[in-house]
């Protein structure tokens, strides 16, 4: 396993962050055996990073992690990352970051967490996305950041990121303020828009390099969704899928993917391996989160990281075809 800057925190995370989320939902609907087996999969193969939200399984997530984390011994114990949204109706941002993080660390059986990650869309107007915050909410006085950051005061936890998903104008503005460490961002080899510039006039959402623009302001970069919630990895559909970003069509991601496939060929791993290695081409990313609903999942993710980024020529056919809009216009 090999390990990134965490922007400029001063922390290291593996390429592979163990995804504890509810699409996967490992750590939520497995027996405890296998709950066990997975982490201790995950330590043995160098993973670092768990990355969990107070929403996933309404708090079960955390839950597990509490009882599984607390078997290791100190020299043992990875970084964890948790998330929590916040209520514009209800205001009162730092009471609301302060309930959350006490309810979170009491199911995490925890004093405090690495790094705590404000989990709403973010919009430029209020009504744009439903429960989305604007940059104003974001970085006024009084606003989510100060929240957050009073959290650091108080040693709950120990750096603050955001979801970087919504509109991307609004995105960029809360990248450029400097008051995140880290961004969770929706970087994938169905929309690459995340991590290089695109050509204009394509159907799919575009996120306008946002990875290069938490590499300028020397933010932390999480994928998230490498596997557009499945979609990339396998035909068989859970129920589960869906976009995280606006536009997120999954027939749309489908007739993607379809156009993605002939490229493939099997010296280049299984599909999954592909996207975590399409991942792990980006420069700005610092680990690529990797949600698991099998042991086999972690397995192949951690053999992906062991390969390295995918061949030059493969990534540029891949380039060619998101150039092309997947050939779908």
């Amino acid at each position: 396993m090999k390990y990134r800057p965490f922007g400029k925190t001063g922390l290291e995370v593996s390429e592979v962050i163990f995804g504890a989320g509810a699409v996967g939902g490992l750590l939520i609907d497995a027996d405890d055996d296998t709950r066990r087996a997975a982490i201790r999969m995950a330590l043995d193969g160098g993973i670092n990073w768990i990355d969990t939200a107070a929403s996933y399984g309404s708090g079960k997530s955390e839950e597990a992690l509490g009882w599984l984390l607390n078997e290791l011994p100190d020299s043992e114990r990875p970084y964890v990352s948790t998330k929590t949204a916040f209520d514009l109706e209800a205001g009162d941002f730092a009471g609301q970051a302060e309930r959350a993080i006490t309810a979170s660390l009491e199911r995490l059986k925890a004093d405090s967490v690495d790094v705590y990650t404000v989990h709403n869309r973010l919009a430029t107007d209020h009504g744009n996305i439903q429960n989305a915050l604007t940059p104003d909410d974001m970085l006024r006085t009084g606003g989510v950041a100060d929240a957050m950051q009073a959290l650091i005061s108080s040693g709950l936890i120990r750096h603050i990121g955001f979801t970087c998903t919504g509109e991307a104008e609004a995105m960029h503005e809360v990248m450029r303020s400097g008051r995140f460490e880290s961004a969770q961002i929706n970087y994938n080899l169905l929309n690459p828009s995340a991590g290089r510039d695109m050509q204009p006039n394509r159907a799919a959402y575009d996120q306008k390099n946002i990875i290069a623009a938490a590499e300028d302001n020397g933010v932390a970069v999480m994928v998230i969704r490498v596997l557009a919630a499945g979609i990339i990895a396998t035909d068989q559909r859970t129920g589960k899928e869906g976009g995280v970003v606006l536009e997120g069509d999954v027939n749309s991601d489908v007739a993607r993917m379809n156009a993605v496939v002939p490229l493939l060929s099997p010296e280049l791993g299984e599909r999954s391996q592909v996207a975590v290695r399409y991942a792990l081409r980006n420069s700005g990313v610092s680990g690529v989160v990797v949600g698991l609903a099998e042991l086999e999942h972690l397995r192949l993710a951690i053999e992906a990281a062991e390969m390295g980024p995918l061949p030059d020529d493969v990534l540029a056919q891949l380039d060619d075809l998101a150039d092309a809009d997947f050939n779908l216009s």
